[in-house]
């Protein structure tokens, strides 16, 4: 899933380009300080000692330099020994600002004073170095603005200084400013592209929008620096996000083996015990944590995040608090908090956290996104049906309302029967009209491009139609998938992978309605053709890339097709409960069905074979087929002849035909196209041109006929579901089977086209279905027709015919209100008066 720019895009090629090319560089012979930097960047922390012993061993840049080697050995009490002497002596040096970060890495009070010395030199230093030390103070201070401004004047002062634009980076990438950041490091990797630093910040800037790249730069920081820490936890992060905890729980011991004090690295190894249920082991490693720092409340913080990302918000919410009562006033484990508490459904307890978490640090973008976002919420109506609770834009709530509620109701209902399983409510549902807002509400910043929903156990949170252009997408689909997952997530106890959760919404909106499936068959079978189908071991960490996230979504539907198919509905909810104990997939698809990924994966290319085999052939193509476009006539012709099978040859031969104007024989061969591949769909499929020339020949019949096989195939089309219409009224189409399905996709899409709704009225009114009327015509008076009289009197007529006569009269009054001599509202007013109680 691609996300909304942070200007990553050419940041990627700039990361890529360091890492696949070499920078040749001239370089004048390194000082001493100079070796002893290169010797720690290389992790070569055991020589630097060494090196040191040959230079000003009362040089605090010095002392500094061989505490960090101790420091990245996890040697922390020698490390304070050695810089409190030159600390003590020069309060403002490198010494100085090494033992504050240390102390405050430590949880130690002290920590304070310490940086605020060295802080304070920031507004005398003239110097690059000493600017860029009193920014790195003022930044672990939490005092980000002068931090910023002290980095900028060092960066001016030595524009060429790879620490200087790294510290620099790592303070924009602190605050959520990835594409700042990222400018920075390039700047830093521009003149010095093995700064292991500035690529291990390169790294995490990306670690959210493209993990694969993020995995990519941490592994070549290894090969130049094998024992840094910091490459192997985000490996381990990465690992862990995937799904791959055994991977995880490797690279954590290569970076305990580094430094075995790593607060980090115990942290996560904790959280991973945590979300395998590993109670003793979960407090074991937060207690060695503890035991160096005190105060570390990130050790449940973590462990809080990574629960979070296996759906177990409630606990993530349990566990920050733990945090909090170590470090009450830590600004991210408070927004953390906020974040979890988001996810429950406490959104006023959710703001107090942020409040004070803002108020602490007033420069954290995700936490001043959030609290913005909220001020929004506060402005959307809410609606409460049961246990279900909506919120909704106020311009939209009065369009959607009646539609969303009845839909969400009819899928609890429907899945909990399914399933055998009622969820606990209540559930909060909020629709947002911009997609930002939607994105924000889900994880702090804009972005999320892709994205339409999210579920996060009794809270579901979605775009609206409003959000994204029409076409998009069918909001409908989207709400039933998110209460899907409302059933997965809490029937598993929320411990369902999320290749499964994801697998069974995407399979349970296709079995509600066809038109809701993914539509993404004859790319599959492109991709079974080429080899590039996932594995069925891959496929959970699928979902972290962004290149293949697509294709997980839709073959995941798949899988848990061949589930149902082989061991039914009974099997997949066993699946469910399985891990809901839990267990790991191996253990949980050999209790629940008795299988495992070798054999499931054997049994899935079968079936495969099975449901594919007809369209893989369809899209054989031959070995010429590069050529095909420039082919001649007569040679394609040729080719067409001897693969009368294969869709895209036929496809390019009926073209080519077309171009040279034998519309005919053009017309022949893109049917035998469409009957290869029915669902084939664009503007150049081969129904799409036969509609075209069928028009160009004023043969309506069979155009309507090619649009409709667009429309059955091409399920969020809006303007094509529109040009249908409009050329089956003008054929004269009057038959209400053929026309209500098109109009019902219209609204389906674009719920906000008052036209199709008004258009359903009458349908609805002449077969006899008053109620169904009156949503519609609701609908159309709450979008604010051009005809509002008339849209008054469409409703009117379906309460008067449904027998809601009060209700009857109140819009006919307002529709005389606004034109008082309109018959038709007139005549109905007079039957209201005549017609008895």
């Amino acid at each position: 899933m691609t996300r909304k720019a942070f200007g990553l895009a050419v940041a990627l090629v700039f990361v890529a380009a360091i890492i696949s090319v070499a920078v040749a560089q001239s370089r004048r012979a390194p000082t001493g300080i100079q070796l002893l930097a290169r010797a720690l960047n290389e992790g070569r922390y055991d020589e630097v000692a060494g090196l040191a012993e040959k230079l000003d061993q009362q040089d605090p840049a010095v002392v500094a330099l061989v505490a960090r080697a101790a420091i990245a050995r996890g040697r922390y009490q020698q490390a304070e020994a050695s810089l409190r002497p030159l600390a003590q002596r020069a309060p403002t040096s490198d010494a100085a600002l090494e033992l504050g970060l240390l102390l405050k890495m430590l949880g130690r009070p002290e920590a304070g004073p310490v940086l605020a010395r060295v802080a304070s030199s920031a507004d005398a230093a003239t110097d690059p170095a000493g600017l860029a030390r009193g920014a790195r103070a003022l930044r672990a201070l939490g005092k980000f603005r002068e931090a910023n401004q002290a980095f900028r004047d060092a960066a001016s002062a030595a524009p060429r200084d790879p620490a200087i634009n790294t510290g620099w980076g790592e303070l924009f990438l602190e605050k959520y400013n990835r594409a700042e950041a990222l400018k920075s490091f390039q700047a830093a990797l521009k003149d010095d592209p093995k700064w292991v630093p500035a690529l291990m910040g390169s790294a995490l800037a990306l670690a959210d929008e493209d993990p694969p790249q993020a995995v990519a730069i941490a592994k070549h920081v290894l090969e130049i620096n094998a024992s840094e820490v910091g490459a192997h936890l985000l490996l381990a992060q990465q690992a862990a996000d995937a799904g791959h905890r055994d991977e995880a729980r490797q690279s954590l011991q290569k970076a305990l083996d580094i430094n075995p004090s790593s607060l980090d690295a115990r942290a996560l190894l904790g959280a991973l015990a945590y979300v395998e249920d590993k109670q003793p082991e979960f407090e074991a490693e937060v207690g060695k944590a503890l035991a160096i720092a005190a105060t570390y409340g990130e050790a449940y913080r973590v462990a809080g995040e990574l629960a979070a990302h296996n759906y177990r918000f409630d606990e993530a919410v349990v566990l920050t608090r733990r945090g909090l009562a170590l470090d009450p006033n830590n600004p991210r484990i408070l927004a953390d908090l906020g974040t979890h508490l988001l996810r429950t459904g406490d959104e006023p307890g959710a703001r107090t956290v942020l409040d004070q978490s803002f108020k602490l640090d007033p420069y954290d973008v995700v936490t001043f996104n959030l609290l913005q976002m909220m001020d929004t919420l506060d402005k959307f109506v809410t609606v409460r049906d049961g246990d279900l609770i909506f919120r909704m834009h106020k311009d939209e709530a009065p369009v959607l309302g009646d539609y969303a509620v009845a839909l969400a109701h009819q899928a609890l209902d429907t899945l909990a029967k399914r399933y055998m399983f009622t969820p606990r409510g209540p559930i909060l549902i909020e629709i947002f009209p911009k997609h930002d807002d939607f994105a924000v509400r889900n994880v702090g910043l804009p972005g999320m491009i892709g994205a339409l929903g999210a579920c996060f156990g009794r809270v579901v949170t979605m775009d609206s139609p409003h959000a994204v252009p029409p076409g998009q997408f069918q909001w409908e689909a989207t709400l039933w998938h998110e209460l899907a997952h409302v059933i997965t997530i809490q029937m598993s106890n929320q411990r369902v992978p999320r290749w499964l959760t994801e697998g069974i919404s995407v399979y349970e909106e296709k079995l509600q309605r066809p038109e809701w499936a993914r539509g993404m068959d004859v790319a599959f079978a492109g991709m079974l053709n080429r080899g590039e189908a996932l594995k069925l071991r891959d496929l959970n960490a699928a979902f972290t890339d962004p290149r293949t996230i697509s294709l997980a979504y839709y073959q995941a539907s798949l899988l848990v097709d061949h589930l149902v198919e082989i061991y039914g509905d009974a099997g997949l909810h066993k699946l469910l409960r399985a891990y809901g104990q839990g267990l790991d997939t191996e253990a949980a698809l050999k209790l629940a069905l008795d299988t495992d990924f070798d054999r499931l994966q054997s049994g899935f290319d079968r079936a495969m074979d099975r449901t594919f085999g007809k369209l893989r052939a369809a899209l054989q193509l031959p070995k010429e087929s590069k050529e095909l476009p420039n082919m001649p006539l007569e040679a394609l012709r040729t080719v067409a002849d001897e693969y009368g099978g294969s869709y895209p040859v036929q496809l390019t031969y009926a073209t080519a035909l077309r171009k040279v104007g034998q519309v005919d024989e053009a017309l022949r061969v893109f049917e035998h196209a469409a009957e290869l591949i029915p669902i084939a769909t664009g503007a150049d499929s081969a129904n799409a041109q036969i509609a075209d020339i069928a028009l160009q020949k004023k043969d309506t019949t069979r155009a309507i006929a090619a649009l409709q096989a667009l429309v059955n195939a091409d399920f969020d089309n809006v303007e094509l579901a529109r040009k249908l219409v409009a050329l089956m009224r003008e054929s004269g189409v009057s038959d209400p089977a053929r026309l209500r399905p098109v109009y019902e996709r219209i609204t389906a899409i674009d719920p906000f086209d008052a036209d199709a709704h008004a258009r359903l009225g009458r349908l609805a009114m002449q077969g006899n279905r008053p109620d169904a009327a009156v949503r519609e015509f609701r609908a159309v008076v709450a979008l604010g027709p051009v005809d509002r009289a008339a849209a008054y009197t469409d409703l009117a007529e379906s309460y008067f015919t449904s027998g809601k006569r009060a209700d009857a009269r109140k819009q006919i009054l307002a529709a005389l209100e606004i034109a008082p001599s309109y018959e038709r509202a007139q005549t109905l007013l007079l039957q209201l008066s005549e017609a008895r109680p």
